[in-house]
């Protein structure tokens, strides 16, 4: 089962594995007006400040929130302007009204959104939105590379139930019904990014150990690999975007 305590115990490796979120999110969320100078933006899950920097990068005042102690403290060296909150996004106090944007990229499916979302909306001032989005590691679309069958094998030897609940990663029709099943949002736009990046075995190791579903056994496994088909591969990754407005 994946263990959302996972990312504490690798704060160090996931601070330097984790691939950064491609520039074409961004300049979706800055066209559509919600990333801009002095937005307040409500980070949940903001984990070691991936998404964090660019935000404050664009003018942005974030409020950061982080369960993990290791992992927040690596977001407040890389991001000291960030008001950063060493708390989980259900326990969490925070004003009313008092921000124009949320997000939680990569992190969403970690939530108990029976708690978190009415707990946004009181958040979000009127016409505020809420911004959800995840790197998928593996592109659908795109025909398996042999890395890819290589770890589909891995994955598949697990058999049992799912590692986590709720959609799946890339069943994005299902999050948004997930996300406005209670009212408290309305989705106003979707779309899905598609890039690729190029990893060593080095790479491939340290980001597979930050993935909570691999084990240590598999991770290896997965570098092993790597090396076999000439000590690099090109990954082709998707990042799905959900917006949503207050309802």
């Amino acid at each position: 089962m994946a263990d959302p305590l996972h990312f504490e115990t690798h704060a160090e490796i996931y601070d330097r594995a984790r691939p950064p979120y491609p520039d074409a999110l961004w300049s979706r969320l800055t066209d559509r007006g919600l990333l801009r100078h002095g937005v307040r933006v409500l980070e949940l899950g903001a984990g070691t400040g991936l998404a964090t920097e660019p935000m404050l990068r664009a003018g942005a005042s974030v409020t950061a929130v982080e369960p993990g102690r290791s992992l927040a403290e690596r977001l407040r060296l890389r991001c000291p302007e960030a008001d950063v909150r060493v708390a989980g996004a259900e326990v969490v106090p925070l004003p009313t009204a008092a921000f124009d944007l949320a997000v939680a990229a990569t992190a969403v499916h970690w939530f108990d959104l029976d708690l978190v979302l009415p707990k946004i909306h009181r958040a979000l001032a009127p016409g505020g939105h809420f911004a959800v989005w995840r790197n998928a590691f593996g592109d659908l679309s795109v025909v398996p590379t042999p890395f890819r069958e290589r770890v589909a094998d891995i994955a598949a030897r697990r058999g049992g139930a799912p590692t986590r609940t709720g959609p799946g990663e890339l069943d994005t029709a299902a999050w948004v019904s997930r996300l406005t099943a209670s009212g408290h949002f309305a989705a106003t736009h979707v779309e899905q990014f598609s890039w690729t990046i190029e990893l060593r075995t080095d790479q491939i190791h340290d980001l597979f150990t930050t993935f909570s579903d691999w084990s240590a056994t598999e991770v290896d496994e997965a570098a092993r690999a790597v090396d076999d088909l000439g000590g690099s591969v090109v990954e082709h990754y998707v990042t799905p975007l959900i917006i949503l407005a207050r309802a």
